[in-house]
């Protein structure tokens, strides 16, 4: 069975769909990027919300900019926007939900004044973005706005044709201003700290270079509100769609995987008005640094942490990681005693249970999140999610063991082979710098700790790190990652 719109009711029983009518909702929400992510949390809390009923304004409609996104452009098209939602319990259990708040998708490399016009239409009350860390377009070595990316110029040149996020949202909202509309509000949920200030400070770059008068109107009238969202969501495999159409008899082109834990902060600013999400689950806040912080110096992190030196003893998925008891006592010991003196309280949260239920996320054998996926980017992640940290223990003088460790098993990575000599790629913007920077043994500290763009200078200026790191090398090289994580366990 196919799934789409005239297949519904024939959806096996216990996989919940839409009891709403789709035929009547508007967009009031446009998503740029849409992908797994989303799905798993924007579209399903915002399906929810639906489902209650009296919220025909809040549909979505998906946008892609990229030619990579005309694959989710025909999956969606096919299935008139439905997709199934998969949940997988760490108990073996499974929940299937068909998703319905996404009723349209436009490709915008087809027809840019199509998504211009859409943005412009005063329906639309909220744009939100999943474009990845790399997608605002932030200089590595200023931290400023590339204006010099030929993209951004393109833009500037071609403002009626754009091809950056930046390029349709500037010309979607001079529209609007010369019409008369309200704006929208400009919602990032992208898994980098302060999200919403980044989009802003994104935004108001390229549109200051445009036109000065616009980009003040923006300043003063648009919303940039925070947000955080916490949900392990791993890539679809062919093996997902065939246990889908085996198991369930539903034929779905782009199902997403995810596990059942799902939280979704939002900072609550939001200019022309937003729906109900906190009916549906999600939690509204007047700071959402200290969840953002909570989440990314303790998930992610330990993300990062379990993934170079489980690719380098072997491993190939988190669950199985966390069935090695040295990596398990790793992990909750970096969180414990590395990560949690210097979070403070989070408002509402217990960390201890938090933690805990991190342990078991991550043990999730259903899941199945691949270490590759987590190797992914390293020169975006490590100095969001592990740096910060690392400043924080050096400025405190306490125990660097663990930390360098972790930085060590990502220069180890970074020469493209595991322990047993077999052969990754590595998958990072910056692969080719990374890889010259760790060939050399006898000055990695140089060339590797020495990149200010990723540590800043106090790892290299901290005598004390440099020597936890090149003690950690060291271990790994002459010892292997498991003996290491035992001798660091015993001590």
């Amino acid at each position: 069975m196919k799934l789409n719109e005239t297949t519904l009711p024939d959806l096996p029983a216990g996989v919940s769909r839409p009891q709403y009518n789709r035929a009547h909702l508007k967009h009031g929400i446009v998503h740029i990027g849409v992908g797994g992510f989303h799905r798993a949390h924007q579209a399903m809390y915002t399906d929810r919300l639906l489902q209650q009923g009296d919220n025909d304004d809040w549909a979505i409609c998906g946008v892609g900019l990229r030619e990579a996104d005309r694959a989710m452009q025909s999956a969606l098209g096919e299935q008139d926007g439905l997709y199934t939602l998969i949940e997988l319990g760490s108990d073996g259990t499974n929940k299937l939900s068909v998703i319905g708040a996404i009723t349209d998708y436009l490709f915008a490399p087809d027809d840019p004044d199509q998504v211009i016009e859409k943005l412009a239409s005063p329906d639309v009350r909220i744009v939100s973005l999943t474009i990845t860390e790399g997608g605002y377009n932030v200089d590595d070595n200023t931290g400023l706005f590339n204006h010099h990316h030929p993209d951004v110029v393109h833009d500037h040149e071609h403002p009626r044709q754009p091809r950056t996020v930046f390029g349709f949202l500037t010309e979607a909202l001079d529209r609007r201003r010369n019409r008369g509309l309200a704006p929208f509000t400009i919602m990032s949920c992208d898994n980098l700290p302060h999200n919403g200030l980044a989009a802003r400070s994104a935004l108001l770059a390229f549109a200051y270079a445009r036109d000065a008068g616009l980009a003040d109107w923006i300043d003063q009238h648009v919303t940039f509100p925070c947000s955080m969202v916490d949900r392990i969501t791993p890539g679809t495999t062919p093996a997902h769609t065939q246990w889908l159409k085996l198991a369930h008899g539903i034929e779905d082109r782009w199902p997403v995987i995810c596990e059942p834990f799902t939280q979704w902060v939002l900072e609550d600013n939001f200019c022309n008005g937003r729906p109900d999400w906190a009916s549906a689950g999600a939690q509204f806040t007047g700071d959402v640094a200290p969840y953002e912080l909570m989440k990314i110096r303790l998930l992610n992190a330990s993300h990062s942490a379990m993934a170079y030196l489980g690719y380098l003893a072997g491993y190939r998925y988190t669950h199985e990681v966390m069935q090695d008891n040295r990596f398990t006592g790793f992990i909750r010991a970096f969180m414990d005693e590395d990560v949690t003196p210097i979070l403070g309280d989070i408002p509402g949260v217990d960390l201890d249970r938090y933690k805990a239920t991190l342990i078991d996320r991550f043990s999730n054998p259903q899941v199945g999140d691949q270490l590759a996926r987590l190797c992914l980017d390293g020169s975006s992640k490590i100095p969001k999610f592990l740096v910060p940290t690392i400043r924080a223990l050096i400025s405190d003088s306490r125990p660097l063991d663990r930390v360098a460790l972790v930085i060590a098993s990502w220069a180890i990575y970074l020469r493209g082979k595991d322990e047993a000599g077999q052969q990754h790629d590595i998958m990072d913007p910056l692969a080719v710098q990374l890889r010259t920077a760790v060939q050399n043994r006898e000055t990695l500290i140089q060339t590797f700790l020495g990149k200010t763009d990723l540590f800043s200078r106090d790892l290299i200026n901290s005598q004390a790190f440099c020597e936890a790191f090149e003690s950690a090398v060291s271990r790994l090289e002459s010892d292997g990652t498991l003996a290491t994580l035992q001798s660091l366990s015993v001590a």
